[in-house]
């Protein structure tokens, strides 16, 4: 085996005594950090290269904390309208996961990037961190890469924004296959409205 399957492995098992001992050093230090940071190179490197990450130049590693649990609705001062059942602020349960609120965090901060993947780093009881994975477009190694030059195209703007990085994908169910799958293509909103809608064509 290869170093890369010993760490998988390592990994594979959290509650071992040696991944929490490290667990424990890796989010003390996670927690003085800024939410959003600069790695200068990937905590997980047999995750990363799995997930797309490369070891040259164009390819950049920022680590993202983002807060666990349900989401609060934003309203100003914590005023609401409305009727009772509908005024709660926190208890909100997010459609998306956490991991793809963090690479969108990331692409908002980095504009000028692109989110190629993201992977779940370390946690406690208030924080999750995730790496994300972005890419130069402009960068004359990405630019000659034939592998990796689709991310240059200007249609790849923001892909994380828009649900087409593989946490999206999740969150819009498009990793379901077979029964029931159907209702969510091309997405359930899509589905749902097609199912509702009559069509009386002219010639029928």
């Amino acid at each position: 085996m290869g170093a890369y399957k010993y760490i998988e492995e390592l990994w594979r098992k959290k509650q071992s005594d040696v991944v929490r001992y490290l667990a424990r050093l890796r989010n003390w230090e996670f927690r003085q950090l800024p939410a959003i940071h600069r790695c200068s190179k990937p905590t997980r490197p047999e995750k990363a290269r799995r997930v797309g990450y490369k070891n040259k130049q164009g390819y950049i590693v920022y680590r993202v904390r983002v807060k666990r649990g349900d989401r609060k609705k934003r309203v100003a001062k914590g005023i609401v309208y409305g009727k009772p059942c509908h005024q709660g602020v926190k208890k909100w349960k997010s459609v998306r996961n956490l991991r793809s609120l963090a690479e969108e965090r990331v692409g908002r901060k980095c504009g000028g990037l692109r989110v190629l993947n993201s992977y779940w780093v370390a946690q406690d009881a208030i924080h999750k961190w995730f790496e994300v994975i972005l890419i130069d477009p402009f960068h004359k190694v990405i630019r000659d890469d034939p592998r990796i030059n689709w991310i240059c195209m200007p249609g790849k703007k923001h892909r994380e924004l828009r649900g087409l990085t593989a946490a999206g994908r999740k969150a819009r169910g498009l990793l379901n296959k077979g029964r029931r799958a159907t209702k969510l293509r091309p997405s359930y909103r899509a589905a749902y409205k097609r199912h509702q809608l009559m069509r009386l064509r002219r010639y029928r």
